[in-house]
């Protein structure tokens, strides 16, 4: 009895991949064979009994057929022994399913060393089970049915590589459910392709949402209140994320922000429509953002013309008033601008103040001084 729970336990605990059988031992011996091949390619093989032993441990392995592939591709012998030690799991794929692999990728990827690119920064969506094999083909001609360029959908297959092993049908829902809002809202039919591109390049993981989810947070702002036009500003500004997020939970965010700055309806929906993170980010959040404008001097009006700041940190936001300060920069009178954008943007916003502070703003209307 004792035994047979430490196996049902062993078969919940390690992953599950159908292109290899696994047995649970409590002494299981390493594969030899596997791991002189991994030391002679420079793979740092304690890493892998750190975070993946078992796979020191499976019969047949296919190491040096693994690293072929990624060679042949161009791949240097550093990044192979990093791509082996980051997913060890390729050396189970039989050499036949890395060929298959290799030519599917190459329908969509421009070149070997751009597939090598993506094989470095995501090994798993490569190395894959062959038992998603026929529905990764059947999604890529899907996708390429759309038009899309090929970046688009190698870019698909990278990060979100399980909307490619299931069904192609479960993708056609989610695709024609954005497609028909996009023209019930008002969108243009011949920039569709383009707004699609663009929406999946932002969030593909989006495809793995049911079309529901999407249809659910749109009714909800309509009866907030949002026009047509209004909800697909708002789409395209989500980037996708309108399917990561409840009606439940935007009405709480919505009441929340809307009780702090006294607003009314109709503001709201124009603060929203500057700043869609609103929709998104939780009470406690938010809570804490408006909490850190307000003790560093800052107006609830300030804030409803700049509702963007929100979407900064309370670390980022005080370190960036700080800097302010320190060039005269007053940030209880001034525009909230120059708090916004990445951390290049502000140094540039810094850099103009500072030389605005240098030189002195010339006078065109103001006499030369002559030398007598």
């Amino acid at each position: 009895m004792l035994r047979s729970l430490t196996v049902s336990l062993c078969q919940r605990t390690q992953p599950l991949i159908c292109f290899t059988s696994r047995y649970c031992s409590s002494t299981p011996a390493e594969n030899k064979l596997t791991v002189n091949a991994l030391y002679n390619l420079s793979v740092d093989i304690s890493k892998i009994r750190k975070l993946k032993a078992w796979v020191l441990h499976q019969h047949p392995a296919y190491v040096m057929e693994a690293a072929a592939l990624l060679r042949d591709l161009g791949a240097s012998g550093l990044v192979v022994a990093r791509v082996l030690e980051l997913h060890p799991e390729a050396i189970l794929c039989r050499p036949e399913h890395l060929e298959a692999q290799k030519e599917l990728w190459m329908s969509v990827c421009a070149s070997q060393r751009d597939l090598v690119g993506i094989i470095e920064k995501f090994p798993a969506s490569f190395f894959t089970s062959p038992c998603h094999l026929d529905s990764q083909r059947a999604n890529v001609m899907f996708f390429q049915s759309l038009g899309l360029n090929k970046r688009i959908v190698a870019k698909l297959m990278a990060s979100a590589p399980q909307s490619f092993s299931r069904s192609v049908k479960q993708n056609q829902e989610m695709i024609q459910t954005l497609q028909k809002t996009y023209l019930e809202l008002g969108g243009n039919e011949s920039s569709l392709k383009v707004w699609l591109q663009k929406l999946l390049s932002q969030n593909p993981y989006m495809l793995m949402k049911p079309p529901e989810a999407l249809q659910n947070n749109l009714m909800f702002l309509q009866d907030r209140g949002f026009t047509s036009t209004e909800l697909l500003q708002l789409l395209s500004k989500l980037k996708g994320f309108v399917t990561e997020v409840q009606p439940e939970l935007m009405g709480l965010s919505l009441s929340y922000s809307q009780k702090i700055l006294g607003c009314t309806d109709t503001e709201l929906r124009q603060i929203v429509l500057k700043c869609p993170a609103l929709l998104y980010y939780s009470v406690p959040i938010l809570a804490d953002r408006f909490e850190g404008l307000l003790s560093a001097g800052i107006s609830l009006h300030q804030i409803m013309e700049t509702p963007t700041v929100l979407e900064l940190t309370t670390q980022i936001v005080q370190y960036r008033i700080q800097k302010l300060r320190s060039h005269g920069y007053d940030i209880s009178t001034g525009s909230l601008e120059v708090l916004n954008g990445t951390k290049k943007d502000f140094e540039v916003s810094l850099g103009k103040l500072y030389l605005r502070q240098e030189r002195p703003l010339f006078n065109p209307v103001a006499p030369l001084r002559a030398d007598e």
